[in-house]
Order: C-alpha cells, then structure tokens, then sequence
C-alpha cells in the first residue's frame, strides 16, 4: 500500500509510557506531550486484563482487548480523565496496583466528527467521533441497524489499511479487518479477532467493504445488531509514523526482514495461522535482541522468551527466531508499526539498506 503524507516527529502522536503504579485514586501520568484519545494500559506484573479507554466514549469507560466482555463504566478503578500532558488513573490493580510496572500505549486522534448520513450521502448509518488526517487515525462511535451492507464514514479520506471494532453495549469480539487483512489472506471479507488467537478467517456477515470514506459491514451480531452502541479504530498508514502490512516466515533465525521506513516503537504481530498476537515496544524492549512482549488477546504479564526474538532497526525489523508465532516457514502474518524516529523524513526517500 502507498503511503499518504508523512510525518516528521511520531512522538506527537503516538507514546508508549511506562510507570510505576501506586495504588490511589487520582494518580496523574505525564510525560506524554499530548493529550492521549486513545490509551490501552495492562499491568505487566500480574494477570490483570488488558485495559482500553478512548475521550469519544469518555474517561471510567473500560474496554478489553483481551476479552469480550461489554463496556464497564469504573468511576474509581481505572482511567478517571484524559489530561493535557497525559491522563489519571484511579486505584484498580490493572491500571494502579501499588508497585506494580504499567505499560500505556497512547494515540492521539484529533478534530471532531460528525457525519448526519442523510444528510451527507456518506454512509447509511450516523457516526461521530475523533479523526486525525495527519496521523491516520479515527476514533468512529456508531449504532447498529441490522441491515446487510450497511456503511459507517470513517473520516480518514483514504481507505482504512486496519479497522478493530467492539461492539459496547453487549459482549462481542474484537472484529480486526481493513485491506491490509484482506491482502494478507489474498481475498474479501478476511477477519482476525484481537482478543483470541484464532487463525484468519473470512466472514462476508462481519466485514465487507473498505473505501476513502465508510466501511460496509454486515448482520454479523457482534459487527451490526441493531440498537447495538459500537466504537471503531481506523487506520491509515502515514510515511515515516506508521505501517500495516503482512511478511511470509522463513523458518530461520536469520529470519525475514521487514522495512518499515523508520524504528518501530510500537509493534503489533499475528500469524494468520491459530497462534497468539505478539507485542513488542521499544521502552520494555530498549535493547535487541527484542523479546519482552504481552499477549493482546491473553492477560499474561510480561514474558521474556527466545521465541519471540526479533531485531528492533533503523529501518523496520528482523525476525531471529524458528517459531510459529513470529517466523514459521511459509506461514503469512500480519503486522501493525507506529514510529519512534523515522529512516527519512515525510518529504525524503524511503532508504533500501539495512
């Protein structure tokens, strides 16, 4: 996929930041720069869930990327507010546990949206939320109808390589498709799950289209139930920030190379295949060989092992390892970058050498 403009310091839209949980309510994390839309916090010392919160829904609304459980409004537990320089956590052991290491993974969105589809002609169902064109990225709220082929605007202005979408209102999967998915597998309708490890599928119920400006999706219970309250993610690749895309194993620890166009800060891996989703970032892997990663769709805190080894450069990553997860010989995985300094800048030419 071509990237659209791009952009110069990643860290104006993108952070990971690690902190040291201290067990009270209103424990205030800076250091971000920004004022996140988007954050995933999972304690990485114990087997709390992974925690997602977003400003469109609202600060004390608690997602699970690791499971499929509806919407849990948390006054004092979790995320209580988005701040200008980062955001506040209340007293729970998965966002504050007294001495326990955090992880936060922080995005920003950006300009609100509102798009009435009668109004526009974008669209058949109303939606509204946060879109950054700069970075990529939207934040879309919407509501089921129950009618096949439906279409939400996303706001992007380009087609959407990644859509993850969780129904609210009700438990339902998380619903990973987008041409980058639909690439990977070399036809329509491809479907990944963020919160399990189930191998690629296809699904024409779930996800059916992707354009410049709306997503089709179809009666599927957890992708269009109606009166169903749905959030969705979009994203757009950005030249020099961010990459979506998919590489072929090669069994070897001299393993497949993937150029990305800048460092990876943040890097999200799944084989198409039945295994696990592989995380790795840059603040608890600062080093390589790379190895410390968390499971997306499995509550485990941190784990180091040789399985999961991969070379972090200036210029994309290397696979170092034999294993399934991230390297089996001919096997086809699908990959999510965001930046942490990029190889040239948005006006400069892409480097080949690595």
């Amino acid at each position: 996929m071509a990237y659209t403009n791009g952009l110069d310091k990643p860290s104006d839209y993108f952070v990971t930041k690690l902190f040291t949980g201290n067990g009270s309510n209103g424990h205030a994390i800076s250091g971000l720069d920004f004022q996140p839309a988007w954050v995933w916090l999972k304690n990485r010392n114990t087997g709390n869930t992974h925690e997602a919160f977003d400003s469109v829904r609202g600060a004390t609304k608690t997602l699970y990327p690791d499971r499929s459980d509806e919407e849990y409004v948390n006054s004092t537990g979790s995320l209580t507010s988005f701040n200008s320089d980062g955001f506040t956590v209340g007293s729970g052991d998965g966002a504050n546990k007294s001495g326990s290491g955090i992880v936060s993974w922080n995005w920003v969105a950006g300009t609100s949206f509102t798009n009435d589809a009668s109004a526009t002609g974008i669209g058949s169902i109303d939606s509204s939320g946060s879109v950054n064109t700069d970075a990529g990225f939207s934040i879309i709220s919407w509501t089921g109808d129950g009618n096949n082929g439906a279409t939400i605007a996303h706001g992007l202005g380009v087609t959407p390589a990644i859509v993850i979408t969780k129904r609210r209102s009700a438990v339902g999967d998380w619903l990973v498709g987008g041409s980058t998915i639909n690439t990977a597998r070399g036809g329509a309708n491809s479907l990944l799950l963020l919160n399990t490890n189930a191998a690629m599928d296809s699904n024409s119920e779930v996800y059916q289209t992707f354009s410049s400006t709306t997503f089709q999706v179809g009666v599927n219970a957890y992708a269009n139930t109606s009166g169903s309250t749905m959030i969705s993610y979009c994203f757009a690749e950005k030249q020099g920030y961010s990459k979506f895309g998919s590489y072929t194993g090669n069994g070897s620890t001299d393993g497949t190379f993937v150029y990305t166009g800048f460092k990876p800060a943040w890097l999200l891996v799944k084989s198409t295949a039945a295994n696990d989703w592989i995380l790795h970032d840059t603040k608890r892997n600062p080093h390589n060989v790379s190895n410390v990663i968390l499971h997306p769709n499995a509550s485990d805190a941190d784990v180091t092992n040789t399985i999961y080894n991969l070379d972090i450069l200036s210029n994309g990553f290397k696979t170092r390892t034999t294993h399934a997860r991230l390297n089996g010989s001919g096997v086809t995985y699908i990959y999510m970058a965001f930046a942490e300094n990029p190889f040239v800048t948005s006006t400069g030419v892409p480097a080949t050498a690595r």
